[in-house]
């Protein structure tokens, strides 16, 4: 019975913390004077811009979806990358970072910091929607009105992420906006974040609505329009403290080697004369040692036949290079290198107006000098023109490492025409699920089905093939 209250308890705390007179008739027995009754919303918001860094990084839709789209591959313990029932759970976001932020909606201190948090909100949103399909969206985080909440279809989540953005960077003013970590209360560049997340998930569905004049097609010029992520500056990323607040990437290699950067991406990379190569992979996981490796470990290996490849090749290239994984690491969530080259698949869908080859290099710039590389050449350039296959290529090779994002990407690149997407990719040549596919979604964890049965089973319904991990996602149309 306990996980059945997991979506409510959070609000229910706050209920009774700001709207329960009834409580003040045991006076003050039971209160410490030296602790706060009311929660901070400073510290919400900072724990909260905490949080939403796992989602990109080393939480389970990246680190998942980064094996799925063959970002890495695991070194020690297959399974995920061999393509296991993928049946993880959800409330964790809902009791978690989602109602932190709804608390800060609902004490309402500032325009701004509400702003903010809707925004937030809306990217985690995003970030569950798309790792297992229909999820409670407009019944979630209402506390004891919604015990069981329904399950949103994707298309009416995505509608209303697409609406909560450009609503909510409308309400950024100069009001407050105390505890935020990533851009230190400048509420232009939280407007430029909500229009490119805004921008980046309207193009998730291009597949769903290819019109010029369909929403997607809208959203996407509306978010360039107000204005989004230019310039590396501007990128919406958080840089660790250290200390007690390590970067999630070296977490990931503390006492541990279990993820490698794959052969599928340095063959790319290689392949294509790409100066990032030097950047994304590290020859030891030892912190200070920053030689490159381009060894990527053959990708989805049952445990013998990968340990004996990193024991012939010990410099295989972990997950980033050692400087890029220190104590103090920056964890990127959105770049200028990932908008400029939506923008461009926007524009080769004739979208927008803009020249498709001046925001493609724009994008692989802003992507190079993310990692303090020089531009790409013009040779470069020229081996790759932009083509849809190039954009989405590339698209793919500057998310990383934010394994979901990636996983995001190959999913909406592959069609019944052409089934490996862009980049191609061939599955686990160790697979152990039946299907041997690559894996499409997340499957509903059993707990939903023992506390929100109703619900989970209408979501289920509507999935072709039910809850599988073989199943598509709604923008995803069934190859």
């Amino acid at each position: 019975m306990k996980k059945r209250y997991i979506y409510t308890l959070a609000a229910a705390f706050v209920w009774l913390g700001t709207g329960c007179n009834k409580l003040k008739d045991f006076g003050d027995i039971n209160q410490d004077p030296t602790q706060t009754t009311k929660p901070i919303v400073a510290g919400l918001l900072a724990n909260a811009e905490l949080s939403i860094t796992s989602l990109s990084t080393t939480g389970t839709p990246a680190i998942s979806g980064g094996q799925y789209a063959q970002y890495f591959t695991e070194t020690q313990y297959s399974g995920t990358s061999l393509y296991t029932l993928p049946q993880n759970s959800f409330t964790g976001y809902y009791s978690g970072v989602l109602y932190d932020l709804q608390n800060i909606i609902n004490l309402n201190e500032s325009k701004a910091s509400s702003a903010v948090a809707k925004i937030l909100q809306q990217y985690v949103f995003w970030v569950i929607t798309d790792s297992w399909g229909d999820v409670p969206y407009s019944d979630a985080l209402k506390g004891l009105d919604a015990i069981q909440p329904k399950y949103d279809t994707q298309e009416d989540i995505y509608k209303g992420i697409l609406a909560t953005l450009t609503s909510a960077q409308a309400e950024l003013d100069g009001s407050s906006l105390a505890g935020d970590i990533i851009y230190g209360g400048n509420t232009d560049s939280w407007k430029r974040a909500a229009n490119s997340i805004k921008l980046l998930a309207a193009v998730q569905l291009s597949k769903r609505y290819p019109e010029a004049s369909g929403i997607a097609a809208t959203a996407v010029k509306e978010a360039i329009a107000a204005g989004v992520i230019e310039s590396n500056s501007q990128n919406l990323q958080l840089a660790f403290p250290g200390g007690g607040i390590k970067s999630p990437w070296y977490n990931q290699y503390d006492g541990r080697k279990d993820f490698a950067e794959s052969k599928t991406m340095t063959d790319i990379l290689k392949g294509i004369n790409d100066t990032r190569l030097a950047v994304y992979g590290g020859q030891s996981e030892v912190i200070g040692n920053v030689t490159t490796s381009d060894i990527g470990v053959p990708y989805g290996l049952a445990r013998n036949n990968v340990l004996a490849f990193t024991d012939a090749n010990p410099n295989w290239a972990r997950v980033l290079r050692g400087d890029f994984r220190t104590t103090t690491g920056t964890v990127t969530i959105v770049t200028a290198g990932e908008v400029y080259l939506a923008r461009a698949e926007a524009a080769s869908l004739g979208w927008t107006s803009e020249v498709v080859a001046t925001v493609y290099a724009a994008g692989i710039t802003a992507s190079n000098a993310q990692w303090g590389l020089a531009a790409p050449t013009a040779t470069y350039l020229a081996n790759v023109p932009p083509t849809i296959a190039n954009i989405t290529i590339q698209r793919w090779i500057a998310t990383y490492p934010d394994g979901r994002q990636a996983w995001n990407i190959w999913r909406k690149s592959a069609t019944a025409a052409n089934p490996k997407g862009y980049p191609a990719l061939d599955p686990a040549p160790d697979a152990v699920n039946a299907s041997k596919k690559i894996v499409s979604r997340f499957v509903y964890a059993p707990s939903e089905y023992s506390t929100n049965e109703a619900n989970v089973n209408a979501a289920v319904a509507r999935l072709t093939g039910g809850d599988t991990q073989d199943s598509h996602v709604w923008w995803d149309l069934d190859n």
